[in-house]
């Protein structure tokens, strides 16, 4: 992937690295490479790859990494990193040879979305990463996330740009306890998240901080109850908060069609709420807005559902 495929600055950057590929947490394991290759697939035949500013995503510092995590937790999952083979972590999440390289690179596109769009060579971005990150905690790699990237980005946005005030919007079927654990309480930061309740990982129905507005989902719920959910409750706290970014945590799991989950969004749900976001961002943030995959495991709704999100960015 070169650097830059496009010139204008109020375009969609699209990031993502090779290396996000080579991580593999073994045969028939849901979070896999070929989502990142359905992803492509689909925006390629819908249209849209030739219009996106491609961007390779560079390795977040160690640094920038421990702005949101504990040292000590770093160290020990160098220390499990085989060189061989993968080592299991948890019932869920697998470590292999090339793990904490694809996760620095998926750390690091977030860092790199922020810079180019505060820079202004960019209005917004997506980046097609993975490991994924919500379900990471400070101290804790859990639900196939080892670094929470989302949270890496939007604190590099206020250590890096002096941003006093930063939103995060989480769509994805489970609820991004990792986001969580590490920004409750912190005023610079609110969190909305929608998910489904009572479901992996079992939290988020009792907030940790008056900065987390969770609105949890029973199985079943349609796209219908998920815009009613937006309007009536992300919306208000969004536009009282008035945030000067938006980072979304971009979960594509609660799609009908995906079985990791048992809600019924599907892709006009997605180019929807994405719409909402950059209304959101329009009146208060500059229209800067930084996307990052998280979950999304059936590999066609995955893709169309990222093509229809992406769509909406770049303004079409």
């Amino acid at each position: 992937m070169s650097e830059w495929s496009g010139q204008a600055s109020g375009a969609t950057a699209y990031i993502s690295h090779s290396s996000c590929s080579m991580h593999d947490m073994g045969k028939g394991h849901p979070e896999c490479p070929e989502r990142l290759a359905a992803i492509q697939d689909r925006l390629i035949a819908a249209g849209l790859w030739d219009y996106l500013l491609h961007v390779d995503a560079p390795p977040a510092l160690r640094e920038q990494i421990e702005r949101v995590h504990c040292a000590d937790y770093l160290d020990d999952l160098a220390r499990r990193s085989p060189a061989v083979g993968t080592v299991q972590l948890d019932p869920d999440t697998a470590i292999n040879a090339y793990t904490l390289r694809a996760a620095y690179h998926a750390a690091g596109a977030g860092i790199k979305a922020v810079d180019l769009i505060m820079s202004g060579r960019a209005q917004n971005a997506f980046c097609a990463i993975r490991p994924p990150g919500h379900h990471a905690e400070r101290a804790r790699s859990m639900g196939f996330c080892f670094f929470n990237n989302v949270a890496v980005a939007a604190q590099h946005a206020m250590d890096a740009y002096g941003l006093e005030r930063v939103a995060i919007i989480d769509f994805d079927v489970h609820h991004g306890n990792g986001t969580e654990d590490i920004w409750a309480g912190d005023p610079r930061v609110l969190m909305v998240g929608i998910f489904q309740h009572p479901f992996y990982p079992y939290s988020g129905d009792i907030p940790k901080g008056s900065n987390m507005h969770n609105v949890p989902l029973p199985r079943a719920s349609t796209g219908q109850q998920f815009r009613e959910a937006v309007c009536e409750q992300w919306l208000p706290r969004l536009n009282e908060f008035a945030p000067e970014m938006l980072f979304i945590s971009a979960g594509f799991d609660a799609h009908l069609e995906d079985d990791m989950g048992s809600l019924g969004l599907v892709e006009a749900d997605y180019a929807w709420v994405t719409r909402q976001l950059m209304k959101v961002a329009e009146v208060h943030s500059s229209r800067r807005i930084v996307s990052m995959l998280e979950g999304g495991y059936e590999l066609s709704a995955l893709g169309r559902s990222v093509a229809e999100h992406v769509r909406v960015l770049t303004g079409e």
